[in-house]
């Protein structure tokens, strides 16, 4: 289902995704796509495709888990200083179009509103100072901080004791469908799917949830809007 309708009444708390939903996810896939790679031939002595060839593998071996998600991890296990070089290409973090009225909208309703993430602390840190979002969020939470990754039906318990949420009553949007899958294995009453994490692709509907590419379809309305 595309451009979904939301029950607004029945929402009492809002769980966002960052990298990819609230931020375009052009800015991840660059560097780990190409600022890596680059960086990796060069620290190695390799060349561009060969270090393609190997932090692509590395990638697909830690895909889902913490570590994936882990700055410190990939320092170390790629022999270069990776919240260093997220500088070379932090002009790109950019908010997605309508996520800012969206946001607004949310606080100015009866809505508790969370940032959830599986961003690292340190890029995390990067993302909030190159854009306004945080200033919306009454809490913002890495999955880094309970030691599950969000696709880790074990991390959905340990954030409801960490921010006391009411899972029927309770909606996330996140463009990952391994952790809507695992959000509503937990009971969450409302799920969205993001269709166009980056700009720089074309938006891929989901088959099995609520899915948009704009956040303007999901303006929350008041009981009296």
């Amino acid at each position: 289902m595309n451009n979904p309708s939301l029950p607004w009444q029945e929402i009492h708390h809002v769980l966002l995704d960052m990298d990819g939903t609230l931020l375009d996810r052009h800015f991840d896939d660059t560097f780990f796509l190409e600022t890596v790679p680059h960086f990796y031939a060069q620290r190695h002595a390799i060349s561009l495709e060969e270090a393609r060839h190997r932090t692509m593998e590395a990638y697909m071996q830690n895909q889902g888990t913490l570590e994936w998600y882990d700055l410190d991890y990939w320092s170390r296990k790629l022999e270069l200083d990776i919240p260093l070089l997220k500088e070379h290409v932090a002009h790109l973090i950019q908010v997605r179009p309508t996520v800012l009225p969206f946001l607004q909208a949310l606080r100015e309703g009866p809505w508790r509103v969370h940032l959830v993430t599986n961003a690292h602390a340190q890029s995390l840190a990067l993302k909030m100072s190159r854009t306004p979002i945080g200033n919306y969020f009454d809490s913002i939470t890495s999955s880094h901080e309970l030691g599950r990754a969000k696709e880790d039906p074990l991390f959905w318990p340990l954030l409801q004791d960490h921010i006391n949420f009411d899972p029927p009553h309770t909606l996330l949007v996140d463009d990952s469908e391994p952790v809507l899958t695992a959000a509503a294995a937990f009971g969450l009453g409302y799920l969205v799917h993001m269709a166009a994490p980056s700009s720089s692709l074309p938006p891929v509907y989901s088959q099995h949830f609520p899915s948009t590419s704009d956040f303007s379809c999901l303006m929350p309305v008041t009981k009296g809007g």
